[in-house]
């Protein structure tokens, strides 16, 4: 009987197998999942001003970028009490992970501007948020206590938050933009929470938000709700994709996407700008230059009247006249020639010369007729005895003469 498998051995022998693999399990189980839960640590819990820690991060998302600030007021497990305003700011480094979730990065030592407990705050930018806080003691700089905060008062946003209002034509125009983040609370704690601070943070693209703080006057009694409108504002022409989000007691509780339009107001402006003050200043030119070129109408003016004076007076100035001898010395000629020439008739000569004459005489009666002067000359006396007046004739001694 001793020799014989007694019946059930064999299912007892799995079961027991089964046991120590569980068993051996569990803490590999365990510590997969505190591997996904972030974690930081850093190379030295004491540093001064101007040196450095090695921040080494594990758990976080794969490829995730991470900001990594030196904060004041601040302690694990209760965050940074006054926001990223307590923090470093300008001297906080980005660093993304690895596949893994893992990363590693230098971050230098500055003095925050809120006194110590300090912290190196490790958050992430964009995607789901997450952060953790790993002690730091700054040497050097002062410490002062935590504020002590009300316990038994817990909020926690019941509905979804919604943004208030619209823009104007000022928004339009480069003003800041405003609005109400409206959100619905209530009080799961034990504790009325009387004036509750809320801080309100703005972000745009992968940048940190910036908190401000936001007061909300009321008591809100335990199992209570009360419906809250806290005002948001953008500096002026902001435009793009933002993210306004929601803290209280360290914790963020609500996060509202924002998309400002741009203000186009702006660009016609300049437009409008580009294209008068060229104009003008093209107008301002052409009128100058106007007044400086000299005046080719009054120019021209000027000449027609000018010459219209020349005209004027020569209308009215005497005739000339041959003076008397000079008219019957030149008749005496005509004929002498005509007598000598063959197949001219004496008389009409005669009678030319007179017609000339009484030309000449008429227009001293003041008739204003023209003379003919066909051979005076201005070396010629008027009072001298008459003399040859006519072009030299064919009948000169010396023609023919050899």
């Amino acid at each position: 009987m001793n020799g014989k498998n007694r019946p059930g051995s064999g299912a007892a022998a799995v079961l027991a197998v089964l046991a120590l693999l569980g068993f051996a399990l569990l803490p590999q189980s365990s510590a997969a999942a505190a591997e996904d839960k972030p974690s930081v640590k850093l190379s030295a819990s004491q540093a001064g001003k101007g040196g450095s820690v090695t921040v080494k991060g594990a758990g976080w998302r794969s490829d995730a970028l991470l900001m990594m600030l030196v904060c004041g007021q601040a302690a694990p497990g209760k965050g940074v009490v006054g926001g990223t305003n307590s923090c470093a700011n300008s001297d906080g480094r980005a660093v993304t992970t690895d596949d893994d979730g893992a990363f590693s990065k230098k971050l230098p030592v500055a003095e925050p501007p809120e006194p110590c407990p300090c912290v190196v705050h490790v958050a992430t930018v964009t995607g789901e948020k997450q952060q953790v806080d790993a002690v730091l003691k700054v040497a050097g700089h002062p410490v002062k206590a935590l504020p002590a905060q009300a316990g038994g008062g817990k909020l926690s946003v019941l509905t979804d938050t919604g943004l208030e209002g619209s823009s104007g034509v000022l928004t339009w125009f480069g003003a800041p933009p405003q609005r109400k983040l409206e959100f619905t609370v209530g009080n799961v704690g034990s504790a009325p929470v009387k004036n509750p601070v809320f801080q309100v943070g703005t972000s745009h693209g992968v940048f940190a938000p910036q908190w401000e703080e936001q007061q909300w006057r009321g008591t809100i009694a335990p199992g209570k709700k009360a419906q809250i409108k806290l005002p948001v504002e953008l500096s002026a022409g902001a435009h793009g994709d933002y993210l306004v989000s929601l803290k209280f007691g360290g914790k963020v509780l609500a996060e509202q996407p924002w998309g400002v339009g741009r203000p186009w107001g702006v660009t016609v402006f300049w437009i409008l700008l580009c294209v008068v003050v060229p104009a003008a200043v093209f107008r301002i030119g052409m009128a100058v230059v106007d007044r400086l070129r000299p005046n080719r109408r009054g120019a021209s003016r000027s000449g027609r009247r000018r010459g219209a004076r020349f005209a004027e007076l020569a209308r009215r100035m005497p005739q000339l006249r041959m003076p008397q001898g000079a008219v019957d010395a030149d008749r005496k000629g005509r004929a002498s020639h005509a007598a000598r020439t063959p197949g001219t008739n004496p008389a009409r000569a005669a009678g030319a010369s007179g017609a000339a004459g009484a030309g000449a005489t008429e227009s001293t009666s003041g008739t204003p007729t023209a003379a003919a002067l066909p051979w005076f000359t201005p070396d010629t006396d008027p009072g001298a005895p008459a003399g040859r007046l006519s072009a030299p004739s064919d009948d000169s001694p010396t023609k023919g003469t050899t």
